[in-house]
C-alpha cells in the first residue's frame, strides 16, 4: 500500500477531473471546497506533477493530469459498480434470459407484471452466455436443458419444449393446412443456430427442395422473418403464441422432439426466498401456466 498515493487525494482528483471545478467536486463529496483543493495539492506534491491548471472560472486538466485521470476514473467506476452489486437493493430483481426469450415472451408480458407489482424493479439481462448467480449478481435465470443444473440451484419448469413449423399465411395461401410433407419440403426454410430442419425433414421422409434458406443467428429473428413471409421457421410454440393468436403465423402441423430440453426457471436454493423474489417466481410460473 505504500506505493499508492493518498486515497482521499485520488478521490478528490477523480471527482474534480470529471467536474473541472473544486466547488462542484466539494458539493458532490459533501465536504468544503478548501478540503478538496488541499487534497488535490497533496496528491500533486506526492506525485511531483501538476494535475490541474487553475483558471479564473474553473479547472483544466494538464496533459499529465488528463492521462492520469483516464486511468483513475475507470478504477473508481469499477469500485462503485462492485459496491452496488454487493449491496442488496430491496425490490430489485435481476433475471438472466436469452434475447429471444426476452423479446418474444418476457417483454410482451411485462405490462401485466408492472400493473400487479409496481414496487418491484424487475431488471432483464438478455444474453446468450450463461450468467453466473455469483459473479454477475443475478437472482433468477431461464435456461433450456434438463435437471440437475447444480446442487446449489433450484429448478422450476416453465415450458415444455414444443417445436412447431410456422409460416405466414401469405406463404402458404395455395395450400391447405396441415400441408403435405412434399409441399413443406418445397417451401423456403428459415434456419437459426439450432438447425433442426434436417431432423424434421428426415423424420417426414423427404428432402429439402426449397430455395436457398435464410440463415439467422437468433430464433427471435427467425420469427420476425417468418412473419414477413420469408420462409417456414421451427420455433417453440410458446414463443409465437401472440403471432399465432393474431393470425400473423399459422401452425403447419409439424413438430419435432429435441430430447427433453425444456425451459426452466433457476434460482439459488434457499430456505425461503425474499418477498420480492418469491413474488417474481410466483408470477413467472403463473404466467407460463396461462401461456401453456
Amino acid at each position: 500500500m505504500t506505493d499508492l498515493p493518498p486515497l482521499n487525494g485520488l478521490r478528490a482528483f477523480d471527482v474534480s477531473g470529471r467536474r473541472l471545478s473544486f466547488r462542484a467536486a466539494a458539493d458532490a463529496m459533501g465536504v468544503t471546497q478548501g478540503a478538496v483543493a488541499q487534497q488535490v495539492r497533496q496528491l500533486e506534491a506526492h506525485l511531483g506533477v501538476t494535475l490541474f491548471d487553475r483558471l479564473p472560472k474553473g479547472l483544466a486538466l494538464t496533459a499529465e493530469g488528463r492521462r492520469y485521470h483516464n486511468r483513475i476514473a475507470p478504477a473508481f467506476e469499477e469500485l462503485r459498480a462492485a459496491t452496488a452489486q454487493l449491496k442488496p437493493e430491496p425490490g430489485k430483481i435481476l433475471i438472466s434470459v436469452t434475447p429471444t426469450f426476452a423479446a418474444k415472451w418476457l417483454i410482451p408480458n411485462l405490462p401485466d407484471f408492472s400493473a400487479t407489482h409496481p414496487d418491484i424493479d424487475l431488471r432483464i439481462l438478455a444474453t446468450e452466455k450463461v450468467s453466473s448467480f455469483y459473479s454477475d449478481g443475478i437472482d433468477l435465470a431461464v435456461r433450456q436443458g434438463k435437471p440437475p443444473f447444480g446442487a446449489s440451484l433450484e429448478a422450476r419448469m416453465l415450458f415444455k419444449q414444443d417445436i412447431r413449423a410456422v409460416a405466414a399465411p401469405s406463404l402458404i395461401k395455395e395450400h391447405m393446412c396441415p400441408i403435405s410433407s412434399g409441399a413443406l419440403s418445397r417451401l423456403p426454410k428459415i434456419h437459426d443456430t439450432h438447425d433442426l430442419w434436417p431432423k424434421l425433414l428426415s423424420q417426414e421422409g423427404v428432402r429439402d427442395q426449397g430455395k436457398r434458406g435464410l440463415q439467422l443467428n437468433q430464433t427471435a429473428l427467425a420469427v420476425d422473418a417468418a412473419v414477413s413471409g420469408q420462409g417456414v421457421a421451427l420455433v417453440s410454440r410458446f414463443l409465437v403464441q401472440n403471432e399465432l393468436r393474431d393470425g400473423k403465423l399459422i401452425d403447419l402441423g409439424y413438430s419435432i422432439s429435441t430430447g427433453e430440453t425444456d425451459f426452466y426457471l433457476l434460482s439459488l436454493r434457499k430456505a425461503a426466498p425474499e418477498k420480492a423474489l418469491g413474488e417474481v417466481i410466483f408470477w413467472l410460473e403463473a404466467q407460463a401456466g396461462q401461456t401453456g
